[in-house]
């Protein structure tokens, strides 16, 4: 069998740098082409040849992921020329892929095959051939595959220096509210410096508007509403009316997060209109609240209840008589929702916790509880990276400091750190090294001028959590030419981190703050009621959605940025949308269990852009990166990314078209099929299907094993895609673009 297509050529790119990790996956671009191929995520997947020769490929099983190299097998029929008979056999793929977290897609590049196996004997030039088709045509034929269909069905151990360590758990201070109330955080003692365009002194070391009125009160401004009070920290009262003079105030605020490219109208104008109790904390806190006493809704096949008059995850184990509640992926237990509270950690729950069914209104915390699929697919998620490839020619950094460069030791390396400038730099053997918005640069002197970085310092990996550059370790350098270095951040640049068999948000240490002329916030843990989505990684908790935060998308009261809460100065995680709160994530048949209903927005995504496109994807906001990022339009034909909505022959399954996708193989490379009609499993033997013996009841729960996670794979990413469907129907409201760098200056 000879094959004549052409296929495309991939030039291969020596690594310079290789990280020892899992799930680390190499950008190259995105090929319009082979995207507009990926039309359904149907199998099998057929071969022509020009010899008349047919291979149908079945949907893969990974077998591991390491740095670029995704490896999978699957089962492969032959029908050559002459012949009506298909002949089955296996064949071992290594594959260089590339990564769309976005639109949660892995984007083949170029394939080796091997080895393969077949049932029934094939001459070796047949094998040979049949090899050298699936080399050339998996790329075209077998574009992308689903990361959601990849990470159900993946069975890889997480390597150990994958996970952090030494992460901090001690609980906050944690306030509990029984009527609807807003936590501001002020981080430390109250700093005042003057706006010029406001003519008005205001607290910059908060993400909350709050000035100094000519009158002596200070204001809050947020959630449409203001609030007034004696000193900066309180006690707030809700005010009708305000000084005229706080119109600019409030213009300035609402025009800037009305830039923020996901803003709505219709949605800003459907958030709860509440005046909230403001409670105001100048340290680390968090606050869970109900509305009104505790009220409890019992969980099936449990002995949990769950408070339903909450936004937070509060929980009640009748076994040990204690509240559990879920706090920046952590848990703490109390006799009492006043406290004290003692942290808890995942493996240590109660074993009811696992029991949380899915699809029920509160199974978004099984990704917190140890041993749960949910927790397992979560870590495996948070390893795998947004990559990008950066002009060498082009890209640059700009770093600045609030006076003479200054640096502190790093413990445990050779490294030290800059502390008064809100980028990440560290100097390590004579060179200074950046991080900006996932890219690394290098330098002779602290200041510039800033080059492309090819090779990131070894000890980059020895950073302690308790330093605020713990993030610059999830950025990675992969690969590198004369034009391009290839580089990715995992979602631990964005304060994701895998914890024991959990992934938490943040690292739980208070980061001072730098504070002279400017003041540079570092990344907080607590005090937004962080959430974890799926999907999405971590969201804003319910309650910050309107104006509540100042630093809108692209527009700063400072004339400068004044990010750096969240992560990178870039950053702001996507609000969580009230709508979503009564909805489990991982329920079949619809958004999360219920049916998908126009209008009804699973998770308030942070858009790139208005209307119909929105991503996570912080390299978008770069100009001098390439990223695999396709944003998701919901007008195309058929639903996501063009690919067509249809029936499935398996129930619930929507958006996949039925086909013949019940063949599968072992490890060994034998193929076997389950029977339609009597669902049981035949075994490819002689050129023909016969029972699995009986007493092969290991094959048979291997087999069933790998067939449920292909099925959890696929209904992962139906619920995705419903989730970005409501979403953008929605009209949800994302995060924010940082522009310049910078705190106001006196």
């Amino acid at each position: 069998m000879k094959t004549m297509i052409s296929v495309l050529k991939f030039t291969k790119m020596k690594t310079l740098y290789s990280l020892p990790v899992a799930l680390l996956l190499l950008l190259g671009i995105s090929n319009t082409t082979k995207a507009q191929q990926a039309q359904d995520d149907s199998w099998p997947r057929t071969i022509n040849t020009t010899d008349g020769s047919v291979l149908k490929i079945y949907e893969p099983d990974p077998e591991s992921f390491s740095g670029n190299v995704l490896k999978t097998r699957a089962a492969v029929s032959l029908i050559e020329p002459g012949k009506t008979d298909p002949v089955f056999g296996t064949y071992w793929a290594v594959a260089t892929v590339e990564t769309d977290r976005d639109n949660r897609r892995i984007n083949i590049v170029s394939v080796k095959v091997p080895n393969v196996k077949f049932s029934d004997d094939i001459d070796a030039n047949t094998v040979s051939d049949v090899k050298s088709a699936l080399e050339e045509q998996i790329p075209n034929v077998e574009p992308d595959l689903s990361q959601d269909d990849v990470l159900a069905s993946l069975q890889t151990n997480i390597e150990q220096n994958k996970l952090s360590k030494n992460l901090q758990n001690n609980p906050p201070k944690i306030i509990y509210a029984s009527q609807p109330s807003i936590l501001v955080l002020i981080d430390g003692t109250p700093r005042l410096q003057h706006n010029d365009s406001w003519g008005l002194d205001a607290v910059v070391n908060t993400p909350f508007t709050i000035v100094k009125n000519n009158d002596g009160n200070y204001y809050l401004y947020g959630g449409n509403h203001w609030y007034s009070a004696p000193s900066a920290t309180g006690p707030y009262t809700y005010v009708n009316n305000v000084p005229q003079n706080l119109d600019v105030v409030q213009s300035a605020i609402d025009n800037a997060n009305n830039a923020d490219p996901g803003y709505s109208s219709d949605s800003a104008n459907a958030q709860p209109d509440v005046v909230s109790d403001i409670i105001v904390s100048t340290t680390p806190a968090e606050l869970i609240q109900t509305s009104g006493q505790p009220a409890f809704s019992t969980i099936d096949g449990t002995n949990l209840a769950y408070v339903n008059n909450s936004q937070n995850d509060i929980f009640q184990s009748q076994s040990d008589q204690q509240y559990y509640v879920l706090i920046s992926g952590r848990w703490y237990k109390s006799a009492d929702l006043n406290g004290p509270w003692q942290y808890t950690s995942a493996d240590q729950l109660p074993t009811d916790f696992a029991k949380i069914p899915e699809g029920s209104p509160k199974d978004n915390v099984l990704a917190s509880v140890a041993g749960t699929n949910e927790a397992r697919e979560a870590i495996m998620d948070a390893q795998i990276p947004q990559t990008a490839k950066v002009d060498r020619k082009t890209a640059t950094d700009n770093v600045t400091y609030d006076g003479d460069p200054q640096f502190e030791n790093i413990d445990g390396t050779d490294m030290q750190y800059g502390v008064n400038t809100q980028s990440s730099v560290i100097f390590d053997r004579g060179m200074y090294y950046s991080v900006d918005n996932g890219v690394w640069f290098q330098s002779n002197t602290a200041s510039g001028p800033w080059a492309v970085c090819t090779s990131r310092p070894d000890d980059v990996d020895l950073i302690p959590p308790s330093y605020p550059v713990y993030n610059m370790k999830y950025v990675y350098v992969y690969d590198v030419n004369p034009d391009y270095v290839y580089m990715g951040y995992t979602p631990g640049y964005l304060n994701t981190y895998i914890y024991g068999p959990t992934v938490v948000y943040g690292t739980g240490f208070y980061y001072r703050p730098w504070y002279r002329h400017y003041y540079y916030p570092r990344a907080y843990t607590w005090g937004f009621n962080m959430h974890y989505n799926p999907w999405a990684g971590w969201s804003l908790g319910y309650g910050y959605q309107y104006n509540w935060f100042h630093v809108g998308f692209g527009v700063s009261i400072w004339g400068g940025w004044r990010g750096g809460w969240w992560g990178p100065a870039i950053y702001r995680p996507p609000y969580r949308s009230y709508a979503f709160r009564s909805y489990g994530y991982y329920g079949r048949g619809g958004l999360y269990g219920r049916p998908a209903i126009a209008g009804r927005p699973g998770f308030a995504g942070r858009p790139a852009g208005r209307g119909s496109s929105f991503t996570n994807n912080i390299y978008n906001y770069r100009r001098d990166v390439v990223t695999t990022n396709r944003s998701f339009n919901s007008n195309r034909a058929g639903g996501f990314n063009g690919r067509p909505a249809a029936n499935n022959a398996q129930p619930g399954l929507a958006g996949r078209p039925a086909a013949n996708n019940n063949i599968t193989t072992d490890r060994a490379g034998n193929v076997y099929q389950r029977n339609g009609s009597n669902q049981q499993w035949q075994q490819r033997q002689q050129n023909q299907w016969k029972p699995v013996a009986n007493n092969r009841t290991d094959v048979i729960q291997n087999l069933n094993q790998q067939q449920q996670m292909h099925q959890r794979g696929q209904q992962r990413t139906q619920n995705f895609q419903t989730s970005r469907q409501a979403a953008n129907n929605g009209g949800n409201r994302g995060g924010g673009n940082g522009g310049n760098r910078g705190g106001h200056r006196n």
